[in-house]
């Protein structure tokens, strides 16, 4: 088994959902659970050891649209959100997330010696993410507060526009280049990002807003859970010159599951062969080299493939990379090592 960190899931998202119907969120991580992809049980029967949990505020006006006669959507964007109760709903994610510290469900880390240490003790190696940054408003006050709770990585946007910048749509097909890019809010971010050691995410951001974090960042380039435009042009995914840019500062792609990012159709359907996954990643590894590619998987967030399933059914891919000949020295990196060098860049360690 290759033990596996990812670069995205949404399981907080799903945990605070359930909370508001009267759930549980710890027993539902900890004792498993039959809905949604991640919890404490299906993890460790994936090998799937740890990654980077979002704070994600849902958008309660979002409506996806469906493909037309010729395949084509374009969903419109949701409305920006109001900062009062963004910083409300994350500071209950991020309570969910300590309170799962607190019990021994799962290791809040923040360095990379933290991750492998949770791997050592088969304990879910949960890192705090915020995915758009609505929560922090742009005099930036609540940022250092959620870095002091273990926040150690952020998109700036998601799918929307907010202070700090714009977003792409969900929309099929369609460039990145959908809009304007960074505020000035957005650029300060970026440099107090620099400054504390977050890892700054591209996952959502437009292509004007990739290249001014780019122009701006001393970090690596890191998109989460996106995959390549060439062969799915979805608004979401990457262009090769962008993914030229992540190569040359030795930055990273993390495959994105979700089946509308994998699919030559742009479809959103579980009925998705992994060789469209191996499709993705065999483009990523040939562009920009088997160091800068890793895994990003959008549970609790995301369609994804059928034989998949959920987080249990994690070494499904991992065996089919194997099958069509990827070494486990490869694989070892594709799954976890990746990430891990990228987080101690982020981080500022001396080593991972």
């Amino acid at each position: 088994m290759q033990f596996v960190f990812d670069g995205h899931n949404d399981v907080l998202l799903r945990l605070w959902t359930h909370s508001k119907d009267g759930s549980d969120p710890i027993a539902e991580f900890a004792d498993g659970t039959t809905v949604g992809h991640i919890d404490a049980r299906r993890a460790r029967e994936g090998g799937l050891s740890g990654g980077l949990c979002a704070i994600y505020i849902p958008s309660g006006d979002l409506v996806f649209a469906d493909p037309d006669a010729n395949g084509r959507y374009i969903t419109p964007m949701a409305a920006p959100l109001d900062p009062l109760p963004s910083l409300a709903i994350a500071n209950e994610m991020a309570a969910i997330a300590l309170r799962l510290d607190q019990a021994g469900a799962w290791r809040l880390c923040r360095t990379v010696k933290d991750i492998r240490g949770a791997m050592a003790d088969d304990i879910f190696a949960a890192v705090m993410h915020m995915e758009g940054c609505e929560a922090i408003g742009a005099d930036l006050s609540a940022l250092e507060v959620f870095y002091a709770a273990g926040l150690r990585s952020l998109g700036p946007v998601w799918s929307r526009h907010n202070v700090f910048g714009h977003g792409v749509p969900f929309a099929f097909p369609m460039s990145p280049d959908t809009g304007p890019g960074l505020t000035d809010a957005g650029f300060a971010l970026v440099r107090e990002c620099n400054r504390l050691g977050i890892l700054i995410d591209l996952a959502h951001i437009t292509e004007k807003g990739f290249w001014d974090v780019a122009k701006t960042t001393d970090q690596p380039l890191v998109a989460s859970h996106s995959n390549a435009h060439v062969l799915t042009p979805v608004a979401r995914n990457l262009t090769d010159k962008q993914l030229d840019a992540i190569r040359e500062s030795r930055g990273l792609v993390g495959i994105n599951y979700a089946t509308a990012m994998l699919r030559a159709d742009g479809r959103s359907d579980s009925d998705t062969p992994l060789a469209d996954m191996i499709r993705h990643i065999d483009y990523l590894v040939n562009r920009i080299g088997i160091e800068c590619v890793a895994l990003g998987s959008d549970f609790d967030g995301a369609t994804i493939p059928e034989e998949i399933g959920d987080a249990a059914g994690n070494q499904k891919l991992i065996a089919a990379l194997k099958e069509v000949g990827y070494a486990d020295a490869d694989l070892a990196k594709l799954a976890r090592e990746n990430w891990l060098r990228i987080l101690a860049q982020a981080w500022r360690e001396d080593r991972a």
